[in-house]
């Protein structure tokens, strides 16, 4: 895989290879797509979204932006994970929900809004966040929380109910003075059918994870992890869906945390502690 950063005008980079590299896309692509370098250092695997390295895995190209960096899947139409930082100074309100196609994407590879017509009447499904607007919204760029490549079709009982209410304790965390990093995604391990008004190759996905910790480091069991199937009713309580770091690596073929040292890995396996602060038992 390649990776690729952004540059600023038309000023261009090069740097050695690495086998495990991908294509990085930032934030210039926004107004000028045509004008990247390839990069492929290691060093956006420790952006600020991430904290503790992105995930390795998922497909080749990774956009890095203020509100969130995220590894798009062109196969897919849907990003294979999202990581974003949420701080007391990064939740806002009262912002427009505005969809567009991301700007920095081909039209084969992610989906446009006319392609969501009628996606609620026939699936109930809405367009839902995956670095969340109300989490994000006082950032700079947050209308990018709006393109498409950070949107999945995600059923409405599972947007409205345990996953908004998940969300708001990564608020209420971050309210108390905390950095909350966050690494969620898709999960695909059944067919969903297809969006009813898109010719376009796309896969909906059957679940979604969602990972967090808090400040520095993951390290002695100070995470939480959650795998959310589509049907989740809409009263579920999300505590219930409380999984592994390991689980979450073993149903996505990602490697999360990357810069995870190895003498830490071991947490992965055990059951995350940071689920007491939001309001819930730890599930053995």
């Amino acid at each position: 895989m390649k990776r690729i950063t952004p540059i600023i005008l038309s000023l261009l980079m090069v740097s050695t290879s690495y086998a495990n590299s991908e294509t990085m896309v930032g934030p210039d692509l926004e107004t000028q797509p045509s004008a990247v370098a390839r990069d492929t250092s290691m060093r956006a695997m420790n952006d600020e979204n991430c904290g503790i390295g992105c995930p390795l895995g998922g497909s080749e190209t990774t956009i890095q932006r203020d509100v969130y960096t995220l590894n798009n899947n062109s196969e897919t139409k849907f990003a294979d994970w999202v990581a974003y930082l949420v701080t007391k100074d990064s939740i806002g309100s009262g912002k427009a929900r505005n969809w567009k196609k991301d700007p920095a994407l081909g039209n084969d590879e992610t989906l446009s809004p006319t392609d969501y017509k009628n996606a609620n009447a026939t699936l109930k499904v809405d367009r839902g966040h995956q670095a969340p607007l109300a989490s994000l919204a006082a950032l700079p760029g947050w209308n990018a929380l709006n393109y498409l490549s950070n949107i999945t079709p995600q059923k409405a009982d599972l947007n409205q109910g345990a996953w908004v209410r998940l969300e708001d304790q990564e608020r209420n965390l971050a309210k108390e003075g905390h950095k909350v990093f966050t690494v969620t995604g898709p999960i695909y391990e059944r067919d969903m059918g297809k969006l009813p008004s898109t010719d376009k190759d796309h896969t909906i996905p059957s679940a979604y994870f969602k990972v967090v910790f808090l400040n520095d480091s993951p390290e002695n069991s100070s995470y939480a992890a959650f795998i959310m199937d589509q049907q989740t009713p809409k009263k579920a309580n999300f505590c219930e869906f409380q999984v592994t770091a390991a689980e979450v690596e073993a149903r996505t073929g990602l490697t999360l945390w990357s810069q995870l040292p190895e003498s830490a890995q071991g947490v992965k396996s055990q059951s995350g502690e940071l689920v007491k602060k939001m309001g819930c038992t730890v599930l053995k």
